[in-house]
């Protein structure tokens, strides 16, 4: 282990982040399982990219079949691509009907901010301030992650995101007008400088800021605000799309709003890189009008031949309808642990949170030590959140009960021995 770190600090530099204090050599993959290089096995409750299993035999087949034929670039025509867009637009409403193609989430967030940017003719964009949309340099400028050289640009607003244990407006009932009104003010500020307002982008279940309060009509005040003020509202459907809230496909869907783009990443390829942007007619009409876009990569026949067999296998081993069911069972489980720390314990479909707080403030620490003993317990778990003091959970969607089952049961023993 301590070879192989070396030689990763040597090869690839410094601040390249691992999971866990001492991490983990993983080797392979199967279903919801890892197994590291002494054979151990791991219960994966983290991993949303392999969204249908690690190594799923079908859409591993279908990469090695399109890869055995033809790989090439969408300046020549193939049916592969509209085959899938035709599959994939059919499970969107709202008149997002045409698709753009990329390799990965970050591209798709990009190309949505620049179609809110052509759609408008202005330039301002807001996100919260407790997200993250990505790597390149634009998306870059609305995360919170590492503040960027020079400082935030200024046609970028960040606004105060939804929080459990301080929520905005002082009380849960009242975080979606006060976020709301968080949104109207940087709108107003946009305008005033200048730069007007091109669109806001957020996670519908706002994942990244710990789904805190989250429901049905959340957003609603948020978008009759946008709504009025012209700009469009691009939904980075990345975490809760591919029916992982159990309930619909889409998180925008289970919330109850209309987007005006939708990005798609990770679960779409089952970890082959393979991302798309779902729009309007008339906003990607905009875009392509305003950007000469081509990616050399997007599109290739591999990549629609491994997000076709994501589609097939979602449908044909019924993975929404699991996601609803195995989802509604686990939260139910999760609600009965008990620990002096557990503020909250919250869930949608395969993803869920346990927040831990002392006296009102983020238990980091402990939420740090959590993940660790369970990584030494054989589960994978994640956290998230301002404090990162939530637990974050979303297994591949193929878990099962009795997955579930094991992931309540190894807390549980983990909490019992930790104390407050």
């Amino acid at each position: 282990m301590s070879d192989l770190l070396a030689r990763r600090t040597r090869l690839l530099g410094p601040n390249v982040p691992t999971f866990y204090e001492r991490p983990l050599q993983i080797v392979r993959g199967e279903g919801v399982w890892l197994f590291d290089d002494t054979g151990r096995r791991y219960l994966d409750c983290y991993n949303n990219v392999a969204h249908v299993g690690h190594c799923h035999p079908r859409v591993v087949a279908a990469i090695a079949a399109q890869a055995s034929v033809l790989n090439t670039h969408t300046r020549y025509l193939h049916e592969g691509i509209l085959t899938y867009g035709e599959r994939l637009t059919a499970k969107f409403s709202h008149d997002l009907n045409q698709m753009l193609m990329t390799c990965t989430g970050s591209e798709a967030n990009d190309v949505a901010l620049r179609m809110a940017q052509a759609m408008t003719g202005k330039t301002g964009l807001i996100a919260t301030d407790n997200t993250y949309h990505g790597n390149t340099t634009a998306v870059a400028h609305l995360s919170t992650r590492r503040p960027p050289i020079g400082g935030y640009p200024p046609h970028i607003r960040r606004v105060p995101a939804p929080d459990s244990l301080a929520p905005l407006g002082g009380s849960l009932a009242a975080q979606p007008q006060a976020f709301a009104e968080g949104v109207a003010r940087a709108i107003a500020e946009l305008e005033a400088s200048g730069h007007g307002f091109a669109g806001i982008m957020l996670c519908p279940i706002f994942a990244n800021e710990g789904t805190p309060g989250i429901g049905p009509g959340f957003l609603d005040p948020t978008v009759e605000v946008v709504r009025r003020a012209g700009g469009l509202i691009l939904c980075d459907e990345v975490q809760p799309g591919f029916g992982r809230v159990g309930t619909h496909w889409w998180g925008h869907d289970f919330l109850g709003f209309a987007p005006d783009v939708v990005t798609l990443g990770k679960p779409m390829g089952n970890g082959h890189p393979v991302a798309a942007v779902i729009a309007r007619p008339e906003v990607m009409a905009a875009f392509r009008n305003a950007f000469g876009y081509f990616n050399t990569f997007a599109g290739n026949p591999v990549s629609c031949a491994a997000a076709s067999a994501v589609l097939d296998v979602i449908e044909d081993e019924g993975l929404v309808e699991n996601a609803r069911e195995v989802g509604a069972y686990a939260l139910g489980l999760l609600r009965e642990l008990r620990h002096p720390l557990i503020a909250d314990t919250r869930g949608f479909g395969l993803f869920f949170g346990i927040e831990f707080a002392r006296d009102g403030q983020p238990a980091t620490e402990f939420c740090g030590r959590v993940v660790e003993a369970a990584k030494d317990a054989g589960l994978l778990l994640g956290r998230v959140g301002r404090g990162q003091h939530i637990l974050k959970m979303r297994p591949p969607m193929p878990f099962s009960r009795a997955n579930a089952a094991q992931l309540v049961e190894t807390l549980d023993a983990i909490l019992r021995k930790m104390p407050a």
